[in-house]
């Protein structure tokens, strides 16, 4: 598969390979797709955990349990140490 990388690109590249870190210009293009592939998984983890977490707040919400939002910002306040406005 022919590619055109930019010369920016084929720097960083060839930087890499001449610094003996990788063997070839596939083993960093190889070693870049796999970090790729790791971070959009840990993306995709903590995109689902946060579903999960606002799915919570909505069933308690659906359920009745809530709180006034001056009860909230009383305790937020309060946990900054800060008197009510």
């Amino acid at each position: 598969m022919p590619l055109s990388l930019s010369p920016e690109l084929e720097r960083r590249i060839t930087e890499k390979v001449e610094s003996g870190e990788y063997d070839s210009a596939e083993d960093v293009l190889s070693d870049a797709l796999d970090a790729l592939s790791h971070l959009t998984e840990e993306e995709e983890a903590k995109h689902n955990a946060l579903r999960r977490e606002i799915q919570k707040g909505i069933d308690s919400l659906n359920n009745g349990r809530y709180s006034p939002k001056d009860e909230v910002f009383a305790r937020l306040r309060a946990r900054r140490g800060r008197a009510p406005a």
